[in-house]
């Protein structure tokens, strides 16, 4: 935990210290905040104050504080610097796969001159390598830093190499041992290389039970397999089993994260990733389809209500109740849906296996829609209103909870089957089709009822 408490009377003197370029009071400060801490700090900090706060740090904590920066904050700070300033003073120090990520958020031209200002042409050439791989696959997601031993080396030119090739790697989990042909075989843990003697061979300490994904694994399938194996590290091949990288445990949560975020805008009506601090038109934009969607199922559902007003004009009560019925078709479609989400979202569900997910569902549909029902039945006992209508009501009621769970169970299983994105089928499209359809089905059954 750090030493300093992050809060907005230490932010308004630290600014006070910036504005008056007071060093000798920053510095102590500084060494007392982690990196993450400071990178907090930068939110609340213009571009002046945030370049002049970073000349102070140390060159390496200088870069963990820009990978730790949020991605429109990251992006405010860099304007600050030269493209050679960004190349030699930031990615030479940082992993490929945090460079890569930072240029694919600028401009082509910016991007190219950056990795051309780059002295070292060998990290250069890593960081352009991640360019080409699609957004979250594995290749995108991945470090080039490694550390690497061949199956026939013995224990001393192993440790031997792993100096070397330490010092471009942050974090040292093990070592990978690959064939003449780049090919992965196996992993030596680095226990086993210290415990074991100089003149060993690999090939006879390794393990060959490696697993590993493909450059275009997708970041869901990456996730998947290191959750389930209980990873903080896994290989990635390309196509020929060749090894290319290693995606690391963070790397993973912040993906994750990220993704979290993008499904849960999709689950409020926003139809692509938008910032806070994004354009008025960029957020309408991202808003508009689904309100759009959702003023088509109110005039929709009041054409329904237009065709049931001999009805309504003749058994007023029925008026009343017309808020239940469509809120609890909204909400146990978006319960239903929400599952469904989920479980695909993590692998927990096969879309191939819908019979048995939608008899759970119905199952509990059933026994949600009888309790609601007994207990809407027992409210029109209490209050004294007619038993025709509550009988009418209770029963749509238990209807529309079933529909709404089929609607919601069905929906974003046939969606993932159509390799479409199934966290869009929740929040508003799930809440105004089964508002629709219970309205519907609620005035049918109180014609057939009531006459």
């Amino acid at each position: 935990m750090s030493a300093i408490e992050i809060t907005k009377e230490f932010i308004e003197e630290l600014t006070s210290h910036i504005d008056n370029e007071q060093m000798e009071d920053l510095s102590p400060i500084l060494e007392k905040l982690f990196p993450q801490d400071i990178a907090e700090i930068f939110d609340d900090l213009n571009l002046d104050q945030a370049v002049y706060l970073a000349s102070l740090l140390d060159d390496q904590k200088r870069v963990d504080v820009l990978t730790e920066l949020e991605p429109e904050v990251k992006l405010k700070f860099l304007r600050g610097y030269s493209s050679d300033d960004i190349a030699n003073t930031f990615f030479a120090l940082m992993d490929s796969d945090d460079a890569a990520d930072i240029l694919n958020s600028i401009e082509s031209e910016k991007s190219k001159e950056i990795l051309r200002k780059l002295t070292d042409k060998e990290h250069s050439k890593n960081i352009a390598s991640l360019l080409k791989f699609p957004e979250n696959t594995a290749g995108s997601l991945m470090a080039k830093e490694l550390i690497r031993v061949k199956l026939h080396w013995t224990v001393k030119q192993c440790t031997e190499e792993i100096r070397k090739q330490a010092e471009d790697v942050s974090n040292v989990f093990t070592a990978y041992v690959v064939d003449d042909y780049e090919e992965l075989v196996g992993l030596v843990s680095l226990k086993k290389i210290l415990l074991s003697p100089e003149s060993t061979q690999v090939e006879k300490i390794y393990r060959d039970n490696v697993i590993s994904e493909n450059t275009y694994a997708s970041g869901e399938e990456v996730a998947s397999t290191m959750q389930k194996y209980d990873l903080v590290a896994l290989p990635i091949v390309d196509a020929f089993g060749r090894l290319v990288g290693t995606i690391t445990f963070d790397d993973v949560l912040d993906y994750v994260k990220d993704e979290a975020e993008k499904d849960y805008q999709m689950l409020s009506g926003i139809s692509e990733s938008v910032e806070s601090t994004d354009s008025i038109w960029l957020n309408t934009r991202a808003r508009l389809p689904w309100l759009i969607v959702g003023l088509a199922g109110g005039i929709a559902s009041s054409l329904v209500i237009g065709n049931f007003e001999a009805e309504l004009q003749k058994y007023v009560q029925l008026a009343l109740f017309m808020p239940l019925i469509m809120a609890m078709a909204g909400n146990v479609g978006v319960q239903s849906s929400s599952i469904m989400v989920q479980g695909l979202a993590n692998n927990s569900i096969d879309s191939k296996k819908i019979y048995g997910k939608l008899g759970k569902e119905l199952a509990v549909a059933i026994l949600n829609g009888l309790v609601c029902s007994l207990l809407l039945m027992g409210y029109g006992f209490i209050s004294g209103n007619s038993k025709e209508i509550m009988m009418t009501v209770s029963l749509a009621l238990l209807t529309v909870i079933l529909l709404a769970a089929v609607v919601g169970t069905i929906v974003p299983l046939i969606l993932d089957r159509l390799k479409i994105d199934a966290a869009i089928a929740t929040g508003p499209f799930i809440t105004t089709s089964n508002d629709l359809l219970g309205l519907f089905l609620y005035f049918l059954i109180g014609s057939l009822i009531l006459g």
